[in-house]
């Protein structure tokens, strides 16, 4: 008798986008073909033409969420007046109702349409918070000379999914802590090419000092609320303890909200929906801009999500981390014997959740409220991941400014081919 073929969800996952990524490779090296042939018979004119197309920068970003990395960014480049190209694959992504004269949005489509009209792209700097170019479906143009990243959050690059930064070439870092860890990368694998690190600031925590200028304050005498914001993956909370974990909670008597990562939605909604039906009394958080959230909360759990950053650099509260073990194998910290300077510097702005701990988790939580400790550690953490704060979006501009200018003096047929 035959069993029946059974693919675990990562491996499929894994086998789509391999599948994806080879349907890309095709069609681009079809279209390539198509536009030689084309050059050959037209004398050098569909060139001509090429460059006549080409886009000095372009902001891509793959989820609405992500306008809080590019927003300042896009004002920055409107205030001077040049001009800007912003992609986005959410149709309802707040950059395209806002009326710019000189940053031009557009939404290119759902599934693998954005993909295919980046990896055809005719730029000079693509700039991006999505990890993984050139390893699934988004592939490097040929026809773009400089691709940056910009990460959302101030946590160490270490802990982007394997080969998650290889394929760019500069990356806008919020601090010394991130720049250190992307090197540390590179020394451990010395096949990665090397990239510029250039510390300009967090877009992300810049966009927290603005909204909390203008937030409304608590009342002293609010309910404490405990705001549970888990990462996704084998080592997070939900999929790692579950019921568990939040029928712990759920019986500490303070208010509790649930802010499950996005790609728990996507990756794991086999967990997530018995979840959700189980504890249908508790509140569940999908916004998609967390301010709101995190504002109203006045203690985080979590396990390794940047969100803990966000949250204790950012409002100034302490954090609650979960002892899940940490699985190294699908991030790029995997093989280094250094711990990541996020598990390194979590003991000094929270306090370890331990699983034999569930039961008195209404005594943690209120010993942590309690402790002053915690905050007076904040700044010298904060030197550490964000400098230059409320400045990150000048700095990104100034920096891209100036490369575009050394790519055009370097000649403007000199393209990567990696």
């Amino acid at each position: 008798m035959m069993l029946p073929l059974y693919i675990d969800p990562g491996t499929g996952s894994m086998l789509f986008s391999l599948f994806i990524g080879l349907a890309a490779a095709g069609t681009f090296a079809a279209r390539s073909a198509f536009l030689k042939l084309r050059f050959i018979l037209s004398g050098g004119r569909v060139a001509k033409q090429a460059d006549e197309k080409n886009i000095p920068f372009v902001i891509f970003s793959d989820h609405k969420r992500y306008w809080n990395v590019f927003h300042a960014l896009c004002n920055e480049f409107e205030s001077h007046g040049v001009e800007l190209v912003y992609y986005t694959c959410s149709p309802d992504d707040p950059a395209l109702s806002i009326p710019y004269k000189h940053v031009h949005t557009e939404y290119l489509g759902r599934g693998n349409r954005p993909y295919a009209r980046m990896n055809l792209l005719h730029a000079d700097i693509v700039v991006a918070t999505t990890p993984g170019l050139d390893v699934y479906q988004w592939k490097r143009s040929r026809y773009v000379k400089w691709y940056v990243h910009i990460p959302h959050t101030v946590r160490s690059l270490q802990v982007y999914r394997m080969f998650g930064l290889d394929h760019y070439d500069a990356v806008l870092t919020g601090g010394q802590s991130q720049n250190g860890s992307g090197r540390e990368m590179e020394e451990a694998r010395p096949s990665i090419a090397r990239k510029e690190y250039v510390v300009v600031g967090s877009p992300v925590m810049d966009n927290i000092l603005a909204q909390r200028k203008s937030a409304a304050v608590r009342p002293a005498n609010a309910r404490p609320v405990v705001l549970v914001a888990p990462s996704w993956g084998r080592s997070g909370i939900l999929t790692k303890f579950g019921a568990r974990f939040l029928e712990a909670v759920s019986r500490t008597g303070f208010d509790v909200v649930i802010r499950p990562h996005p790609q728990t939605a996507v990756s794991e909604r086999h967990i997530l929906e018995p979840l959700m039906e189980r504890f249908s009394s508790m509140e569940w958080n999908f916004d998609n801009d967390n301010f709101a959230v995190l504002d109203r909360a006045d203690v985080l759990i979590s396990d390794f999500s940047g969100t803990m950053f966000d949250f204790a650099l950012g409002f100034g509260k302490p954090v609650i981390y979960t002892d899940v073990e940490f699985d190294t194998a699908p991030y790029d910290y995997a093989g280094n014997p250094r711990e990541p300077w996020d598990f390194a510097v979590l003991p000094r702005i929270g306090v370890r959740l331990g699983e034999g701990d569930f039961g008195r988790m209404g005594e943690v939580i209120g010993s942590v409220l309690a402790n002053g400790e915690l905050r007076k550690n904040l700044d010298a953490v904060r030197a550490e991941c964000w400098e230059n704060p409320g400045g990150s979006a000048a700095a990104e501009f100034g920096y891209l400014m100036e490369k575009r200018n050394a790519l055009q003096n370097a000649g403007n047929t000199k393209y990567d081919d990696r």
